[in-house]
């Protein structure tokens, strides 16, 4: 049994898939409290659900591409049976995890869009750091940066762990209304990084606090 937080059919904000039509599964519970989090509401609120309720549910939305998410999709132990079966369905399956967990029992197909935590979010000593030795070509790892301390430390874990080769992408997310898009853009180029310059594409689709989108 998994506890849900909502399932919704909206455009792919983040990773790679950016634009895309996606069907989101959004997991309860976390146990990091990032200080820019957007979904605490996913801290508590959920209703249960078995796992063949959530792969209907996925499926009636006729779409290929799903994100599991959270909260911390990796805290409930059932969430690698629903990813399986996900799989079997026929869907290209990503989860968005907060790096904090191990990887290693995710299974292989599975997109894994990694956060490794910045100083800004309050929560940097939480990284697992062996997370990354798990990381494959198929896989991507985001940075939520907040200012150029955040920025500076993303560049030196990107760079010395060669995430630009390893990984898909390396997304470099700019905290909504907190650092403008158009500056963090500008440290990247002046760096000449390898790196993916993403904005939240949800937020200026529809309001920044909605819900469901």
């Amino acid at each position: 049994m998994l506890t849900v937080n909502e399932i919704f059919h909206s455009i792919q904000g983040e990773s790679d898939q950016a634009g895309r039509p996606c069907v989101f599964v959004r997991l309860t519970a976390c146990d990091l409290r990032c200080v820019w989090c957007d979904t605490p509401y996913a801290f508590h609120e959920g209703h249960k659900l078995e796992v063949e309720q959530v792969v209907a549910q996925v499926a009636a939305y006729g779409c290929d591409l799903v994100e599991i998410t959270g909260g911390e999709p990796l805290l409930q132990e059932e969430v690698y049976g629903l990813m399986e079966r996900l799989l079997v369905s026929g869907a290209t399956v990503m989860l968005e995890t907060g790096g904090h967990l191990s990887v290693t029992r995710v299974p292989a197909a599975v997109v894994k869009v990694m956060d490794v935590k910045c100083p800004g979010s309050g929560e940097c000593d939480r990284n697992l750091w062996d997370n990354l030795s798990s990381l494959t070509a198929r896989d991507q790892t985001k940075f939520v940066i907040a200012d150029r301390n955040d920025y500076e430390f993303a560049r030196e874990v990107t760079l010395r762990h060669g995430l630009d080769q390893r990984c898909a992408a390396v997304l470099f997310s700019p905290v909504h209304d907190v650092l403008p898009p158009v500056t963090l853009a500008e440290w990247v180029l002046a760096d000449r990084l390898a790196v993916r310059v993403q904005v939240q594409l949800h937020k200026y689709l529809w309001a920044p606090d909605a819900r469901g989108v």
